[in-house]
């Protein structure tokens, strides 16, 4: 039996098991099996070579547009770029990844067009493998919905959680550390469902033998294997639902009531016409919140405030990311910094290198000679 038919086989077992406290450590043992055979199918398909969607990351962010073939993503991102992404009214126009640079509030936001999902794209099938390579690097994954297709959005999560992409979460809040003897310890700050045999289970099915492990959250077993797999990436994601100039007014409901059973607020979807370039204003200023950036306008010695072209850096940043980013030996000579704007307490606020900036704050930087 080959690895994917091994695969399979796992897939119907776990799904053809009742889920209760008898079966758990069984159920638990098969996810891990299951993660393991999939990490090495996936190493065998890397090692064989074949057409991949390489794309350098340029600019502040990178947005992956994610759909099934014909939803509209090239008309999207042409509409938003100055991008030319091949259009058509037939599956698969795209057939490499597209990239258009989206400049916003300062910001150059770099947009993918990638090749139309089709179902079983996680397992290899249309190049699958490849192009969701490209949303793994991504900062942001925006679903591109047709109007008429919402229930699209289920098999397009599932897509991407097959190949490891994990969705409006945190990594799991878990360390597991080797050592020579004693077995394995399981320590944990908050009460868990899972019993500690389930765990132990888990961790010997992916090889330890010796290890404490320590637990944060109240983990279940995927969350548990994606902890030690430590190969998941997690980015955030929105949802953009195309094509609505060809609906009716009364059509407009039956819409909401299919986002809401997908478990998306009609309110957090954004409306769009590529074609008819509606509703874009709306879409750029979702993705910027979604991207959580600032922008931060340097005082330049000589020449004053820049509020032209922004540093734009991820909310939450210091001053010492801002001389990162700035790049050159701004890190090695810094002395001090001045800070005007929301994050300081009075304007020209002195400040050292662990100072946490906002949005359209006045940095100076004050460097040694």
């Amino acid at each position: 039996m080959g690895l994917e038919e091994e695969i399979e086989a796992l897939r119907e077992e776990i799904s053809n098991t009742p889920y209760n406290k008898s079966t758990e450590s069984h159920i638990g043992r098969l996810k891990a099996k299951l993660a393991e055979k999939k990490e090495k199918l996936e190493n065998q398909s890397s090692a064989g070579g074949g057409h991949g969607y390489a794309v350098e990351k340029t600019g502040d962010a990178t947005v992956a547009f994610v759909g099934f073939p014909s939803v509209g993503k090239s008309t999207l991102l042409n509409a938003l770029t100055a991008a030319d992404s091949e259009v058509g009214a037939y599956e698969f126009t795209t057939l490499d990844v597209n990239p258009g640079m989206l400049q916003y509030r300062g910001a150059n936001i770099q947009l993918l067009d990638v090749p139309g999902l089709i179902e079983g794209a996680a397992h290899g099938r249309g190049g699958g493998r490849e192009v969701l390579s490209v949303v793994r690097a991504a900062d942001l994954a925006v679903f591109v919905l047709s109007v008429f297709e919402i229930d699209q959005y289920e098999r397009l999560k599932a897509e991407l959680y097959e190949n490891k992409i994990r969705l409006d979460e945190e990594p799991p809040s878990i360390s597991v550390s080797k050592k020579g003897m004693g077995g394995i310890k399981v320590t944990s700050s908050v009460e868990q469902e899972m019993s500690e045999d389930v765990i132990k289970e888990v961790l010997r099915e992916r090889g330890y033998v010796n290890a404490d492990v320590t637990l944060r959250e109240n983990l279940d077993i995927d969350r548990l294997i994606d902890g030690i797999m430590d190969n998941r990436v997690y980015i955030p994601s929105m949802v953009t639902v195309n094509k609505v100039d060809l609906i009716d007014p009364e059509y407009a409901e039956t819409v909401r009531e299919r986002l809401r059973a997908h478990d998306i607020a009609p309110a957090d979807a954004v409306f769009i016409s590529a074609e008819e370039e509606k509703g874009l204003e709306s879409l750029k200023e979702s993705i910027w919140s979604n991207l959580g950036l600032m922008r931060i306008y340097m005082d330049k010695p000589g020449r004053g405030i820049d509020y032209d072209e922004p540093l734009v850096l991820p909310e939450g940043s210091t001053v010492a990311d801002a001389c990162e980013k700035l790049g050159g030996d701004f890190e090695q000579r810094f002395r001090f910094a001045r800070v005007s704007g929301p994050s300081a307490k009075h304007d020209e606020q002195q400040v050292g290198t662990e100072h946490v900036l906002a949005d359209e704050d006045v940095l100076r930087l004050v460097l040694r000679k």
